[in-house]
């Protein structure tokens, strides 16, 4: 009888060692899933916070992007704005536009035709002869054919074109200024070669 209670001792020790041992490696087991779920949650918790980052880069730069944009279209409008006080701070007395009969811009083109300086020479001769305190306001335009910003540097070559021919023909410096409205003030239509012509033009504003 001893012996049949020591086998069962030793067999209930047996299996109690066992299944303890399976115990211990199931939680072992479970403890990696644990560890191995929390990695791929802090991963994909990273890999959020980074896909946040990279979209607050984005608008940043967007936001960049466009106050350099509105700097541009302020500086533009108070070009205009100031253009505008002139002309109400003085009587216009008459108007000379270079326009495709007169100066014909070539596209894409500043450079002043012989037409072109012999009606700015006429305008020359007028001036000295009147003999007033005038201000000459010079405005470039364009037609539509190019990009927006290429439009508004193109107009500006046009009228500095002028306004340095007319320098050289002695009307003071600080008695003009200069002012691109590049394609927003068309005369004829731009979907035409003769219309695009047309606008690609300079006008001067003579006021006293």
């Amino acid at each position: 009888m001893n012996k049949f209670f020591t086998l069962a001792v030793l067999l209930s020790f047996s299996l109690l060692v066992c299944c303890s041992g399976c115990a211990t490696k199931k939680y072992v087991n479970q403890g990696f899933k644990n560890v191995d779920d929390n990695l791929e949650s802090i991963e994909n918790s990273v890999e959020a916070n980074q896909t946040r980052i990279n979209e607050n880069e984005r608008v940043i730069k967007d936001h960049e992007g466009k106050i350099i944009s509105l700097s541009d279209e302020t500086r533009a409008a108070l070009s205009k704005i100031e253009s505008v006080e002139k002309i109400a701070m003085g009587k216009l007395l008459y108007q000379v536009t270079l326009d495709n009969d007169a100066v014909k811009f070539e596209l894409g083109a500043a450079q002043l035709q012989d037409e072109a300086m012999l009606v700015l020479d006429e305008v020359v001769g007028k001036l000295i002869q009147d003999n007033k305190n005038v201000f000459i306001e010079i405005q470039g335009h364009t037609d539509s054919s190019g990009e927006e910003e290429y439009n508004n540097q193109l107009g500006m070559k046009r009228a500095e074109a002028v306004r340095r021919y007319l320098s050289q023909k002695g009307i003071p410096l600080h008695r003009m200024s200069t002012i691109s409205f590049g394609e927003t003030k068309p005369v004829a239509d731009n979907s035409t070669v003769e219309g695009r012509k047309q606008n690609r033009r300079v006008v001067m504003l003579i006021l006293e």
